[in-house]
């Protein structure tokens, strides 16, 4: 069992015994390293069931914290008595160091970024401030489209007599997907993770600004079939290879067909509860074909080419991974709740 073998090491870590700093510095590699005892648990972290991750993680947790202090001591206990200071520093930072962790956003995208790469999706990046013709107008937003409106997007500087001027923050990372086409020729396989900005009240369920992760794949004779099969190989790496999806359609600007991708709820494994309103089913993320006139729009001969576009919401994939209840708390720098991810670096 998981916490017995941690129970093991903190019994093995209070008991270390150091007489020089190359013993200690092997300790150190052998406990704390990236490859280390303590970071070989998450191997097991990731199968322990819902209702155990608290007290797990809690528990690797000490393990780590207690490591952390042993050997610091040890080191402590090394230089005191030591017969000679010549070489002492007193410049360096007092022990014990306190190590900073990831924030569990970087953690989440991280791993996205790791399940597409190896599925040959290469990174793409692009401005945050950016124009209306790359967020809009060349994913087929029309004129008059809600999103343009003042409500939704967050505008810099406006342009009344040419819309495609208009300077804003970037409402979703479609426009670096834009930009990709606008400069590669196909095939292309990228996926753009980013910040965007939306212009909406701050609640526990929505703000003003949040994390996305878009694909893109364009080539000769690509089908929805290959876009359902990408999705589904990522849903299995990253909630387990018992998840399913299910396809709904929906619509967006930019794809025809589009769809809504739902995931079997991995609380209850898609037999219903209050997590996932008791329908089985979890929203992930928006999907489809992209449309024949983005590509046009983007220098793409649409006769030749095809391809489809995802986009994923990091919040949300977070939340459904750790259960967080409160979108703020993402972005408020409570040491409190980021100490609580710890076990996840």
């Amino acid at each position: 069992m998981l916490l017995e073998k941690i129970d093991a090491l903190l019994k093995e870590v209070k008991e270390l015994k150091a007489s020089n700093a190359e013993e200690i510095e092997a300790l150190r590699v052998k406990y704390l390293s990236k490859k280390g005892e303590i970071a070989a648990l998450m191997t097991d972290f990731r199968t322990v069931t819902a209702d155990q991750k608290k007290a797990v993680g809690i528990k690797i947790n000490e393990l780590k914290q207690t490591a952390l202090e042993h050997i610091n001591a040890l080191r402590e206990e090394v230089a005191s008595s030591a017969d000679s200071h010549d070489d002492l520093d007193l410049t360096r930072t007092a022990y014990p160091v306190n190590l900073g962790t990831r924030h569990p956003i970087s953690i989440v995208t991280n791993e996205i970024i790791d399940i597409f790469s190896r599925m040959g999706f290469t990174l793409a990046d692009g401005p945050e401030v950016e124009d209306d013709l790359h967020v809009f107008t060349k994913m087929n937003f029309a004129a008059d489209h809600p999103a343009r409106d003042m409500q939704d997007t967050f505008f810099v500087e406006t342009h009344p007599n040419d819309v495609t001027k208009n300077i804003i923050l970037r409402s979703h990372t479609s426009s670096v997907q834009a930009r990709v086409m606008d400069t590669t020729k196909p095939p292309i396989r990228v996926i753009c993770p980013g910040r965007v900005y939306r212009n909406e009240a701050i609640t526990a369920r929505a703000h003003c600004f949040f994390h996305q992760i878009e694909g893109l794949y364009i080539d000769k004779n690509v089908s929805f079939t290959d876009l359902k099969q990408v999705l589904l190989t990522f849903a299995q790496e990253l909630f387990g290879a018992d998840t399913k999806i299910r396809l709904r359609p929906s619509y967006f600007p930019f794809t025809e067909p589009s769809a809504e991708m739902d995931i079997s709820c991995h609380i209850c494994g898609g037999v219903g509860c209050g997590f996932c309103k008791h329908t089985g089913w979890v929203e992930i993320l928006g999907c489809g074909m992209v449309d024949p006139n983005v590509l046009e729009l983007c220098g793409i001969d649409s006769k030749v080419y095809s391809g489809y576009a995802f986009g994923v919401g990091v919040e949300r994939i977070t939340n459904l991974l750790y259960r967080v209840s409160d979108l703020r708390m993402f972005s408020e720098n409570d040491t409190r709740f980021l100490r609580e991810f710890e076990a996840a670096n």
